[in-house]
């Protein structure tokens, strides 16, 4: 009897490179594990994931040399247009190869869409995996709502909804706007969240030394950015700073706003206080969540945050540490009563929230270990992997 033919995959992704962007590389191994020959197409990266093509785990990866956008609206054109041709060719060279049943995109932007359409013509099934909402996105760094640019961006994801077969949101606020915005049935949308392996959140210890004497330890992990609240942590740590000495803040990550914050921390007083480690690799991130008393995530309320799930909420959750963040529908859907929730955009208010946990051990141990059951108990990638495949054979069926 002939053994039927291994399916084939290819997933598309533009704004990171592979296997760093955490999600995709999750993604591609669960379609390894479920027999799928899968291929990855992401940018280089600058001093990682480097190879033009490798194979990882069984996973085969191809990357381009990605042109960022500096400046304006020409920028991004050349860098999007670059990008969906490097793409197109690698997508074909891995069809000459042997048919191609799904073609996944990822966003940002909401244009690798036109990269897989020619291959639909080919039998290729094509999953919409929504990463961001590129029209809030837009908003959240200084775009006009009604502009021509932001109405662009509306066009580009309604279109992008539409040609999908298959849609997968990371949350029920994404999956909504897909329902509501894209216009799409519900059989063909699927919740696929963010969240961290299981096996990745029991590999690390505390490292008291990351206190530098102190008692507690405050750890902010990911990207820093205008959209990240860094600001409103650090006019937290301020007000903090002002009724005890037993603290200090770990800010794990890099991005833009650093200099910035550098300076905003000496102006407000508090930069003996906080360290800024920079990018570290993945064991020095749980190896601060670890160490941390309390952990924060001081995400304003904007729309992009609002409607989003911040991965890092859930690696403090898997870590079982408590979370002080701003009320955010998503951050709330997720954290639930493992968190304390201030008024948005509130830094005093924040600051009470943490010194409520730094002063009560057992009702922040508590809502630690509450946080740590609702990973363990459905929002660990493990528990995701089912909806990944379930849409993946939905897109067959289609």
């Amino acid at each position: 009897m002939t053994a039927p033919p291994t399916r084939r995959a290819l997933i598309l992704v533009e704004n990171l490179s592979v296997p760093f962007d955490r999600r995709v590389w999750r993604e591609a191994l669960t379609l390894r594990d479920a027999g799928w020959r899968v291929c990855v197409v992401s940018p280089r990266g600058a001093d990682r994931d480097t190879a033009a093509h490798e194979v990882i785990d069984g996973v085969e990866v191809r990357r381009f040399r990605l042109v960022e956008a500096e400046g304006g609206l020409k920028a991004y054109v050349l860098e999007y247009g670059l990008a969906l041709v490097s793409m197109f060719l690698l997508t074909l060279r891995f069809r000459l190869g042997g048919r191609l049943d799904v073609i996944q995109t990822c966003n940002p932007p909401d244009l690798l869409v036109f990269a897989a359409l020619p291959f639909r013509l080919l039998g290729a099934r094509i999953v919409f995996d929504h990463h961001d909402l590129s029209p809030e996105l837009y908003i959240s760094k200084g775009g006009r709502a009604g502009s021509g640019l932001h109405r662009a961006l509306l066009f580009f994801e309604r279109l992008t909804f539409r040609l999908a077969d298959v849609v997968m949101s990371t949350n029920e606020s994404y999956r909504r706007i897909a329902l509501e915005r894209g216009g799409r049935d519900p059989r063909d949308v699927f919740v696929v969240r963010n969240g961290p392996e299981l096996s990745r959140l029991r590999c690390a210890a505390p490292d008291p030394a990351l206190r530098e004497g102190k008692p507690h330890l405050l750890v902010y992990v990911g990207m820093m950015g205008g959209q990240d609240g860094l600001d409103y942590l650090l006019r937290a740590v301020a007000a903090l700073a002002e009724a005890r000495d037993d603290f200090r803040a770990l800010l794990v990550g890099d991005g833009p706003a650093v200099p910035g914050l550098r300076a905003l921390a000496a102006e407000l007083g508090v930069a003996d206080r906080v360290a800024f480690t920079g990018l570290v690799g993945q064991e020095k991130v749980f190896e601060a969540i670890a160490t941390a008393s309390v952990c924060v995530c001081p995400d304003p309320k904007i729309g992009l945050n609002d409607l989003s799930t911040l991965v890092k909420v859930l690696e403090y959750m898997g870590m079982a540490k408590p979370v002080v963040a701003f009320d955010l529908a998503e951050t709330r859907a997720s954290a639930g009563e493992a968190a304390l929730y201030a008024t948005p955009n509130n830094p005093r208010e924040f600051a009470d929230k943490i010194a409520e946990l730094l002063d009560h051990p057992e009702e922040a141990a508590r809502r630690g270990e509450t946080g740590r059951e609702r990973i363990l108990n459905g929002l660990a990638w493990d528990h995701q992997a089912e909806h990944l495949l379930a849409a993946y054979g939905r897109a067959l069926e289609r």
